[in-house]
């Protein structure tokens, strides 16, 4: 079991006092629940992967792409050299 110390601002305070007179629960029984409660908010709310981020994007049609990505070096070089013999 590890303890710890923590420093609170007065709202802080103010607010953790009420949740003890309101629930009956000691200090260690509220942060315990307050734990919990933001562990479940943090599932219902993740994400995921990058993957799953890039699934719900929508990026439309794509299809503009002069070259492919797997040749976009020689395309960079080749449009270099356009520009410079200008």
């Amino acid at each position: 079991m590890g303890i710890r110390t923590i420093r609170m601002d007065d709202d802080t305070e103010r607010l953790l006092s009420r949740i003890i007179q309101t629930t009956g629960l000691s200090i260690t029984a509220a942060f315990k629940e307050g734990l919990k409660v933001f562990q479940n908010e943090l599932i219902k709310t993740k994400r995921g992967s990058p993957y799953d981020l890039y699934k719900e994007m929508n990026l439309g049609p794509g299809g503009y792409a002069k070259t492919p990505s797997t040749e976009v070096k020689n395309s960079v070089k080749e449009a270099i050299k356009r520009k410079l013999k200008r």
